[in-house]
């Protein structure tokens, strides 16, 4: 680790491993991921911390993959009290209510087809973009879905291990010490 380290790095190179755990917990709510990533503490940059986090996503078994996607609410549905979550679906925040009642029901479609959560990075997607990934994927074979939700999950816990290496704010590893424009992941 360097001294140039930005500060949610800083202090995550700080923390014993399973404090270190349980903070990665809010960036991938799957244990063996974030002990992973923990026991690569400390990290010389965010690179390094991105590059442990790609790793430990390819890594996942197939119930540490269904652990990581529980932690995550349905698109158009997040978390009460949860800032990543609403953040991250700042795309459905303004949709009109025939278009919200539309991913609701696709959403439990999806569920009811695949046995999880839709989960996709929505940074950047509208909700009319994000209506369109669901009913696209919800076409996709079991086998084909669980590799686009691996490769999902991967550009979310990447977007949220940025965050948290840039965060100045010790109570609030997700938030970033500069908000983004336009960020909707989810």
């Amino acid at each position: 680790m360097t001294s140039s380290a930005p500060p949610g790095l800083a202090r995550l190179n700080r923390l014993d491993p399973a404090a270190a755990a349980g903070l990665l917990r809010g960036v991938c709510a799957a244990a063996d991921w974030s002990a992973a990533v923990a026991a690569g503490l400390p990290y010389r940059d965010t690179g390094a911390l991105l590059a442990a986090g790609d790793a430990a996503t390819a890594a996942l078994s197939e119930s540490g993959l269904d652990a990581a996607m529980a932690g995550h609410p349905q698109i158009g549905r997040p978390a009460p009290g949860e800032s990543a979550s609403a953040r991250e679906q700042a795309g459905m925040a303004g949709a009109p209510e025939a278009l919200r009642a539309r991913m609701l029901e696709l959403n439990l479609r999806y569920q009811e087809r695949f046995g999880h959560v839709f989960l996709v990075c929505a940074t950047g997607l509208s909700a009319a973009q994000l209506l369109a990934a669901i009913e696209e994927r919800l076409g996709n074979t079991p086998e084909v879905e669980r590799a686009i939700v691996r490769t999902e999950l991967g550009r979310i816990n990447r977007i949220r291990l940025g965050r948290l290496a840039e965060s100045a704010d010790p109570a609030d590893p997700a938030e970033p010490a500069e908000p983004a424009e336009g960020d909707a992941s989810g």
